[in-house]
């Protein structure tokens, strides 16, 4: 195939080529030369134009992983009408819900042995999403009375970590069982803090996700 013209085009062919392969076969155990080969004809010459390391497009696809789910939080954190409270209940529903989640849990990569990828993620959730989406969230809801809590900052990035990584059946190859109990002691959890913001349908959709996610080991 010879070498795409447009520089955008070129730079999404190696990204999702690249979290394809470190979903499947791990971050760790992929090397430039196995993208490479799956470019259908791009040289390597093609990918360091764009990216100097392997490191470099593993940030530059984490970032392209997690921004549509971004797009989602600035729609939520933006919302008027709602308190920070309501705010909190539907960012985590539909998080939960988003159709591409059917997609990637049914391709079955497993997370747990590519750290790197894993590490990516946690770093892009608590100084990405937990500072950017869901602490703005919180202060609202502080000044309209829907949240207490004497340390936003803290809270946020709890509740994104505990959703984004403890959650992820994924990265912990749990059962469907288990990741229902972990959301019975997330729900817990944040009741402890006033938020009753978890329903039995966010329960039952990541429980479906686990499910998903086994059978198509």
């Amino acid at each position: 195939m010879a070498r795409n013209k447009y520089p955008e085009e070129t730079i999404n062919l190696i990204l999702e080529t690249a979290l394809r392969l470190f979903m499947e076969k791990g971050y760790e155990h992929t090397s430039i030369q196995d993208i490479i080969d799956n470019l259908g004809g791009l040289s390597k010459g093609a990918i360091y134009h764009h990216f100097k390391s392997k490191e470099e497009i593993l940030v530059a696809a984490t970032n392209k992983m997690t921004e549509q789910s971004n797009k989602t939080l600035f729609e939520i954190r933006n919302c008027t009408g709602m308190t920070g409270k309501e705010k909190l209940k539907k960012l985590l529903s539909d998080s939960v819900n988003r159709s591409v989640h059917d997609e990637i849990f049914a391709a079955a990569p497993n997370l747990g042995s590519s750290p790197a990828l894993v590490f990516s993620i946690l770093k892009e959730t608590i100084e990405g999403v937990a500072p950017g989406y869901v602490l703005p969230i919180i202060q609202q809801g502080i000044e309209d009375g829907s949240i207490q809590t004497e340390y936003p900052e803290e809270l946020a990035e709890l509740i994104m970590l505990v959703g984004n990584i403890w959650l992820d059946s994924m990265i912990f190859d749990d059962t469907p069982e288990k990741v229902y109990r972990k959301c019975v002691i997330y729900d817990r959890m944040l009741r402890g803090f006033g938020l009753d913001i978890l329903d039995e349908g966010v329960f039952e959709r990541l429980r479906s996700l686990a499910e998903l996610y086994q059978k198509s080991k």
